[in-house]
């Protein structure tokens, strides 16, 4: 498993190894130990798994505000997505920015979210399934989120706002600068 330290501390960016043979291929795409090794000491408790039938499916800016933070480690089974994470930790040097990755079942790479991010992704092609860890159950209470395509974020989405398939609450998400930030 080879891990790569992203443009915005904390952000990883895990590439876990296939072995292939005639029958398909054999991966371990989560071993604890392994990242505990590399630093990565976070406890994940839940799997959660989406499908998106439409290319230009957005998710997200999403996060959840503390006592109940969640980190994620997000990739990806059929299709390709734009997965998107912004620093939304005050105090951080590069607090407000994002990094944006392709994560595909082609590239097999995940991306690790701390807390402390918004996270969001846009699909790149139909029937995309997403797969993430998170570590800490849903708490409707201190769901937050951020507008995906927030201006001031400056995130190069790789979908019109018009083609752009969201749900309502996502649609009516605010803008950065509209929210009190909790972390």
């Amino acid at each position: 498993m080879e891990i790569v330290d992203l443009e915005i501390p904390g952000l990883k960016l895990i590439h876990p190894r296939r072995f292939g043979d005639q029958r398909g291929f054999f991966s371990e795409v989560y071993n604890r130990a392994a990242l505990a090794e590399a630093g990565i000491a976070t406890e994940f408790i839940q799997d959660n798994h989406s499908m998106s039938e439409r290319e230009g499916t957005v998710r997200g800016l999403h996060f959840q505000r503390p006592p109940v933070t969640q980190a994620k480690l997000v990739r990806v089974a059929r299709g390709r997505i734009l997965d998107v994470a912004v620093d939304l930790r005050q105090g951080s040097p590069t607090f407000r920015r994002h990094v944006a990755v392709e994560l595909s079942a082609q590239n097999w790479s995940q991306l690790l979210v701390p807390a402390g991010f918004a996270h969001g992704f846009c699909t790149l092609e139909p029937d995309t399934e997403v797969l993430y860890k998170v570590s800490a159950p849903y708490a409707p209470a201190l769901d937050g989120g951020v507008i995906w395509n927030d201006p001031d974020l400056g995130i190069d989405w790789p979908v019109d706002a018009s083609a752009a398939v969201l749900s309502e609450k996502d649609l009516r998400l605010p803008r950065l600068r509209d929210i009190a930030v909790p972390f």
